[in-house]
């Protein structure tokens, strides 16, 4: 298996449910554990042999570009401006794909933070490499070993590990995770706009070729002040 090199932090949203912690600085640079939400992502993706990262950038474009000036690697850092306007997930990936390489790459969210399972972005590889055909490898948390959300879940996933999404009034068992791996030509096609990361998953989904991979430990969104507390007393207990 050849590790991905590559990966894009998705880190330019408001942080508008942080309320007061996202009032003069971005989300991304809101403290969790003793260090930044993105620092967490980008040790993250430095143990998992990543070299390359793109972090794309709008609400205090300024204070990221000095945090992220001040980091020594790895991994190495590509800004991707988004100071003329929010792409949101899915156009913002675009805009920044031409950071990322011809090989399948990661991308995380910058507030997703899990416990216990250390290799699991390796792990998404291994599931990549296993199913060449597959656009998409989604890390999905089951609804009992998550935090912060509190929904009917995102999807269903099968024995043979293809996903699909949850219907109408339908109960899934999982949540998005916050990270996937992503083939490159599952972005053919799509124009650097702004939408979400949906409409790669719809056309991963209508091709038969979106995957998924439960992760084995905790995850945590970490979208607002209380999840944010929950969070940090959750990984305290688990990081002993």
């Amino acid at each position: 298996m050849n590790r991905p090199t590559h990966a894009m932090i998705a880190a330019a949203g408001l942080g508008t449910r942080m309320g007061e912690l996202t009032a003069n600085r971005p989300k991304a640079l809101v403290e969790f554990a003793g260090k930044t939400l993105l620092d967490h992502q980008l040790e993250r993706l430095a143990a998992a042999g990543v070299g390359q990262a793109v972090v794309n950038v709008h609400h205090f474009a300024d204070q990221m570009q000095a945090h992220l000036a001040a980091r020594k690697p790895p991994p190495n850092i590509q800004i991707s401006d988004e100071r003329d306007g929010l792409l949101e997930t899915g156009g913002g990936l675009v805009k920044a794909a031409k950071y990322l390489g011809k090989q399948p790459f990661f991308v995380i969210n910058v507030d997703s933070i899990w416990t216990g399972h250390e290799t699991a972005l390796l792990e998404l590889a291994e599931c990549k490499a296993k199913n060449p055909e597959a656009l998409a490898v989604l890390l999905l948390a089951r609804k009992t070993q998550s935090l912060g959300l509190h929904t009917a879940g995102d999807f269903h996933m099968d024995s043979t590990g293809k996903v699909s999404r949850r219907k109408g009034e339908q109960i899934s068992e999982f949540y998005y995770a916050g990270a996937q791996i992503f083939d490159p030509a599952a972005l053919r096609g799509f124009a650097e706009t702004r939408f979400s990361t949906n409409l790669f998953w719809d056309k991963a989904l209508a091709e038969g070729r979106l995957f998924g991979l439960e992760l084995d430990g905790f995850w945590m969104h970490v979208g607002d002040p209380k999840s944010l507390q929950l969070a940090e007393q959750k990984y305290a207990k688990t990081s002993k």
